[in-house]
């Protein structure tokens, strides 16, 4: 805890003793209350009527069974989760991710984030998430259905579009949305557009929804570069990950003149000096599911795939770096390797995906450092606008949306950057971000009363 006011330490020690077994909750947290020290010596009054205690307390946990059947007939079992975070700023709003690993203080770090998240995009909308541990590997199509439906079963109760808005996440795509948004428009009666985001065109979707988390963050990414009078244009990059958000981050940046020149999933990575195929690695891993290796194949012309261990991604030289695979997947060793290699930049594409000790290096070296909270909100951002387009039975174009993301994408740059000037740390993105999430969240908390 050196690194925390000591106003701010017994807060966190009670944190860790309520939610023991949670680290990545505790490391969220931690992360928060290292930049909230600033904020208590100018206004103390935000330690009365143990406020931000109470932010860090979800208002809801809901922990539910999910029985399914599988193809055989066989009875399989999964934990669902929802955890309502915050919603003084709006209804709850936060994706639902399905994955082997998901666990109630992984869904809480992941609510945690996003209540800061929501509040940097100037949006009324609070702060949420949740999941399964399912995994949606290798399962059929109806399977997946089965499972969908089964969780909405449970889940709809709490959901509605001023209460709870889900969206998708790790292992959630527009297919479970579908199955997750009829099942819960066949149990309420209620065509409810609102309630779920990232939904398709043809039943009330945004465009640009699919694209905006990985637009947002090389936006975002580029915003940081102007800062020291260049942008992307010429620039080596390397994109962790190769799923939804990677893919559209690879697109934007390719886009802005920058050559993405390695990209990964949890095999291995792929090297390619001439720039990645953006076609081809989406033909791979968005219709084809395959593993990142087959596009080395595919692609030839020198493209290599490396396996997991035999090497890092992040041993390439680059000049941005932006991670945007799953939490913590930034080590320190790996950050030494980009400060050592001259890296300017490293936007956070996925929720905490660099480590603590990662982070530190970056910021003592001087990169530019875009956090996961401000650099990839442009996905609850979009779907904040999806939420308007439902209530207000309007559909806007691609460059609308886009013009609308690029705009908040900005204006949540400018916001962290002038509240890290106004503590007294300029340049410093990770402080700006954690005191512009948390005033916005208080200050309506205590407009609200003790509740």
């Amino acid at each position: 805890m050196n690194n925390i006011d000591e106003k701010l330490q017994p807060i966190l020690a009670e944190v860790a003793r309520r939610n023991a077994g949670e680290p990545e909750f505790h490391q969220a947290v931690h992360e928060v209350m290292e930049s909230l020290g600033r904020v208590v010596a100018k206004h103390p009054d935000y330690l009365e009527q143990a406020l931000i205690e109470r932010i860090c307390e979800p208002e809801r946990q809901i922990i539910f069974r999910i029985p399914w059947v599988d193809d055989q007939g066989n009875v399989q079992i999964n934990r669902g989760f929802r955890v309502q975070f915050n919603s003084s700023l709006g209804p709850y709003k936060g994706g639902m991710r399905f994955h082997p690993s998901v666990n109630l203080g992984i869904v809480k770090f992941l609510g945690f984030e996003q209540t800061f998240k929501n509040a940097l995009t100037g949006l009324p909308i609070g702060g949420g998430k949740g999941g399964s541990d399912f995994d949606p590997k290798n399962k059929s199509d109806g399977e997946i259905m089965r499972f969908c439906q089964s969780l909405m079963t449970e889940l709809h109760r709490h959901l509605g579009e001023q209460t709870d808005v889900p969206a998708g996440d790790i292992g959630v795509g527009g297919r479970e949305i579908g199955y997750m948004f009829g099942q819960y428009k066949r149990l309420t009666n209620r065509y409810e557009s609102g309630v779920f985001t990232g939904k398709d065109i043809a039943y009330g979707g945004s465009r640009a929804r699919t694209e905006a988390t990985g637009f947002g963050n090389t936006y975002f990414t580029k915003a940081m570069l102007e800062t020291r009078q260049t942008d992307f244009d010429g620039k080596r990059v390397v994109v962790s990950g190769s799923g939804n958000v990677a893919i559209h981050t690879i697109e934007k940046v390719q886009s802005f003149g920058g050559m993405v020149i390695a990209c990964s999933d949890s095999s291995g990575y792929v090297i390619d000096e001439a720039g990645i195929d953006l076609a081809l690695l989406q033909e791979v891993k968005s219709v084809r599911r395959e593993r990142i290796s087959e596009y080395a194949r595919l692609r030839g012309n020198g493209a290599r795939f490396i396996p997991v261990g035999k090497g890092s991604v992040w041993d390439l030289p680059c000049d941005v770096a932006m991670p945007s695979a799953t939490q913590n997947e930034l080590t320190g060793k790996d950050a030494k390797s980009l400060v050592k290699n001259g890296v300017l930049a490293v936007g956070e594409g996925a929720n905490m995906p660099c480590t603590p000790e990662a982070i530190r290096i970056l910021r003592e070296a001087g990169i530019l450092f875009g956090p996961g909270k401000a650099a990839n909100a442009g996905g609850v951002a979009t779907s904040a606008l999806e939420m308007q387009q439902n209530a207000s039975r309007d559909r806007w174009s691609f460059e609308q949306t886009e013009q609308r993301l690029a705009q908040i994408m900005k204006s949540i740059h400018d916001r962290c950057a002038e509240t890290a000037d106004e503590y007294g740390a300029p340049g410093d993105y990770v402080l700006g971000a954690n005191i512009a999430g948390f005033e916005r969240v208080a200050k309506a908390m205590r407009m609200l009363g003790v509740i």
